[in-house]
């Protein structure tokens, strides 16, 4: 492995312009006709979910695509369960490669989607549903390359793994038990990070990002309490009043912009590629200041980029009072916050104490299903072989390194000491990234460059 600082030139470089990208019909339909039934399955957790339903859907595509049955496992974990499918190597010397992804979505009501989101639609060249982005099409592409590998006659030398968790949209149990269950992986691919943006006015690539490291994700649960009485005789302490008064203050506090070695590289490379002047503008003005004032403004005000400069803290949640005509007892909100590597959970929390200056107010840590990691090293072997793999699909498309503003399993192998990196082939533009949101979609054209992508990117580092 090379030191950071000596890597990223190389990252940054543009590849070598090619022929058009092999096409693989077999491999491109298999990956839409799963995604469409992946997406019909409501993987929500709670009750009705479908999770254990889609891990079948994927171990029945893994045997057909030429992996023996006892190599796969599923396992159940309360209403959900995960995947592990192994395709061994023919030097068990040699630690495998994982390839990682999860089976649950988050919640959808059909009431507020234009289509019902889990009736999977084709439309204007956009596969439609709950998941079509995060992440049910990145993993059926996973699954379809490697049944193209098999087609080809590929043979691994180490082990390829391919898993799937079935909680990451929430307890991310599961995604720590594989991660323990994996912890000799050599190195792990995440489909559910990194991706390519789309120019907004032309909609062709401009360039491809992967994670080496990502945010801390916290929860945090504030608390006024107070005696209460009846609605008639009001006194000046009030807990909804002073909740509300917190979650001003908290809500237009600004934590200290920073950056670190991948979000410089990002910011660096990327505003070249930004549609708008004064956002570009910012960007270098940022990775060259991170105490710019005025480019601290306009990245903060752009929801795009607003996560990548710092920690941030919103409220999520809120509940108050226990009846129409009395004075409220209890009033609670939890406060959502993404970490910045190298911060504590402990510090944010006692910095939002300091924020919320509100006497009465108690707060205490309730995250579920999170760990602090480091970045993942810039590997030689693995952003040598990102940029093959782009070569081969997107020619002449630049890669860039950056840092996830969002939480995804790459933490329960960081914490395992195995470097993982967020390595989605997918572009999209970033007004139409709608995971988590309504009208969630995702291009089709990106099936067939994803199929070559990924079929060279696994070959490439099992070999």
């Amino acid at each position: 492995m090379r030191p950071v600082c000596l890597t990223f030139a190389a990252l940054l470089l543009s590849g070598t312009a090619l022929a058009a990208p092999p096409s693989h019909p077999k491999a491109e339909a298999e990956a839409l006709d799963l995604a469409k039934k992946a997406i019909a399955m409501r993987s929500v957790a709670g009750p009705g979910d479908q999770t254990p339903k889609v891990a079948a859907l994927y171990r029945d595509a893994l045997v057909a695509g030429g992996f023996k049955p006892s190599d796969i496992t599923i396992t159940p974990d309360g209403t959900t369960a995960y995947l592990i499918a192994r395709w061994p190597g023919s030097d068990a010397r040699l630690k495998p490669l994982v390839i990682s992804g999860h089976m649950d979505v988050v919640e959808a009501k059909p009431a507020d989607w234009t289509r019902d989101p889990f009736t999977p639609v084709v439309e204007n060249g956009y596969l439609f549903g709950r998941g079509a982005t995060d992440m049910k099409l990145n993993g059926t592409l996973a699954i379809a390359a490697l049944s193209e590998l098999r087609r080809q006659g590929f043979k691994p030398r180490r082990d390829i793994v391919i898993e799937f968790s079935g909680d990451e949209e929430t307890d991310m149990k599961t995604g720590a038990i594989i991660a323990k269950k994996l912890s000799n992986a050599e190195l792990v691919l995440n489909m559910d990070g990194g991706g390519g943006v789309l120019n907004e006015k032309t909609g062709q690539p401009e360039y491809l990002t992967w994670d080496g490291a990502e945010k801390t994700y916290a929860d945090f649960k504030l608390s006024v309490t107070n005696p209460g009485g009846h609605s008639s005789e009001p006194r000046k302490s009030n807990a909804i009043n002073e909740l509300a008064a917190a979650l001003v203050r908290i809500g237009d506090y600004r934590f200290k912009p920073e950056l670190n070695d991948l979000t410089r590289a990002y910011f660096t490379a990327a505003a070249k590629y930004q549609g708008d002047p004064k956002i570009a503008a910012a960007m270098r003005a940022f990775a060259a200041n991170p105490a710019d004032k005025a480019a601290i403004e306009s990245l903060a005000a752009d929801p795009a980029m607003v996560g990548k400069i710092g920690t941030t803290c919103i409220a999520t949640m809120l509940s108050g009072g226990h009846a129409l005509n009395a004075l409220p007892q209890r009033a609670e909100a939890n406060i959502n916050c993404r970490i910045f590597p190298g911060h504590s959970r402990p510090e944010i929390m006692a910095e939002l104490k300091k924020v919320a200056a509100e006497p009465h107010l108690t707060i205490a840590d309730v995250t579920s299903g999170s760990v602090a990691t480091a970045a993942s090293p810039v590997r030689a072997d693995f952003t040598a072989a990102v940029q093959k793999a782009m070569a081969a699909a997107y020619p002449g498309v630049p890669v860039i390194p950056v840092m996830a503003a969002g939480a995804s399993d790459s933490m329960w192998f960081r914490a395992q000491h195995v470097d993982s990196y967020g390595a989605s082939p997918v572009f999209t533009k970033e007004s139409e990234n709608f995971s988590h949101g309504l009208n969630e979609r995702t291009p089709i054209a990106d099936i067939a460059p994803s199929i070559t992508y990924l079929t060279v990117l696994f070959s490439d580092l099992s070999k």
